[in-house]
């Protein structure tokens, strides 16, 4: 598609946001969706359309108003999605998306791959949940099987006792399952981003090293600090993924590497991912303009790093540990830092209002300048 054409960003968050900026770079428009005006995306698209994601009648408008359309989260009302496909390309497709919405299936499509998954059941009832911790055995983690991230949605079962009161607490019902799955004793978290175009060509992005805490992203770490076999199984696990989902566009996943040197998928993302926002200043081209060239029909970009990077969050917790006004002044005096804010209109401790990330000569010295940057904003 010629430079003008408009990509649809279902959405208005920060992935959108990004999407757009990329997007704006190569000389192409963007169009928003989303149920606040003044949202992170509505900030640097050409237009945004504030309206409800299950609005069939927005869905259309943003449709007639682009040229190909793509979502920036997956808990996403999928008829709308679907009304889109109706009418205008969307990448990745419906059927991506459908996989993705739902653990139940997402982890029975895994091993219909042949990928690894940790133990699980899925479970309908109190007594169903009781009998899947006595038989996976305690500690488990249960969750509920559409709408979870970030930590949410999921309860650690440290023993049998606890089972029946964690499905109740996560609203589990015949039509509302929950999944109870093994607890991983796991060396690192890591993720792939995988890109693969309408031809089927794939590339994988530098394998990331991800630190959670209390179930949100704190930082990613590039190259991941495993061996060169692992970040190989990792990028394979990803490509066979995107293969067999027929993605086009991004799918990222998350895996756990055991201490036994195996990798098991945790989740699928089709679409950029917090764990890649390191490729922006990280590699030769971000995950962002690689969407971007993939909706558009362009030859994808190399994915090569351009030298170790570290991504740190920025959440809600920032602001509030400084009566909301972090010091950036001192991130952006710290050499090789930049800083991303998400034009976010409130805080809250655990939102995510922004990142910084740190290029190094090494990902150790990363690591501690993004660390050190990070306190140096929270210390106003």
């Amino acid at each position: 598609m010629h430079p003008g054409s408009a990509i649809g960003i279902f959405g208005g968050g920060q992935l959108g946001r990004m999407l757009a900026v990329a997007a704006r770079v190569m000389g192409y428009r963007t169009i928003s969706l989303g149920p606040a005006v003044d949202c992170p995306a509505s900030q640097v698209t050409d237009f945004h359309i504030a309206a409800a994601y299950d609005d069939l009648g927005a869905a259309e408008e943003l449709a007639e108003r682009s040229d190909v359309v793509t979502y920036e989260f997956e808990n996403v009302d999928a008829a709308a999605i679907e009304r889109i496909a109706e009418l205008k390309p969307v990448f990745p497709s419906p059927s991506v998306l459908r996989v993705c919405q739902d653990r139940e299936i997402e982890k029975s499509t895994m091993r219909e791959l042949g990928i690894g998954v940790p133990e699980f059941r899925v479970v309908r009832s109190v007594r169903e949940a009781v009998e899947a911790v006595g038989e996976i055995g305690a500690p488990v983690v249960m969750k509920t099987t559409r709408w979870g991230y970030d930590g949410k949605g999921q309860s650690v079962v440290r023993d049998d006792g606890e089972a029946a009161s964690a499905f109740d607490g996560l609203g589990g019902t015949e039509d509302a399952p929950v999944i109870v799955e093994g607890f991983v004793d796991f060396e690192m978290e890591v993720s792939v981003v995988c890109a693969r175009n309408l031809d089927g060509e794939m590339r994988t992005f530098p394998v990331s090293e991800n630190v959670h805490v209390e179930g949100i992203l704190d930082t990613s770490i590039v190259p991941a600090r495993c061996s060169d076999e692992m970040k190989a199984e990792a990028e394979r696990v990803a490509m066979r993924i995107a293969e067999g989902l027929d993605v086009v566009g991004l799918i990222a996943v998350e895996m756990f590497v055991t201490r036994d040197g195996e990798v098991l998928v945790n989740e699928l993302a089709p679409r950029p991912h917090n764990s890649g926002h390191y490729t922006i200043e990280g590699c030769e081209t971000s995950q962002f303009e690689q969407l971007a060239r993939i909706m558009l029909g362009m030859p994808m970009g190399d994915v090569g790093l351009r030298s170790p990077t570290v991504m740190v969050n920025l959440l809600g917790d920032v602001w509030e540990a400084t009566d909301g006004s972090p010091d950036w002044a001192a991130v952006l005096g710290i050499e090789r830092a930049h800083l991303h804010l998400y034009g976010k209109s409130g805080y809250r401790v655990g939102r995510k209002m922004g990142h910084i990330t740190i290029t190094g000569e090494t990902a150790e010295e990363a690591l501690a300048v993004a660390v050190a940057a990070r306190e140096a904003a929270a210390c106003a």
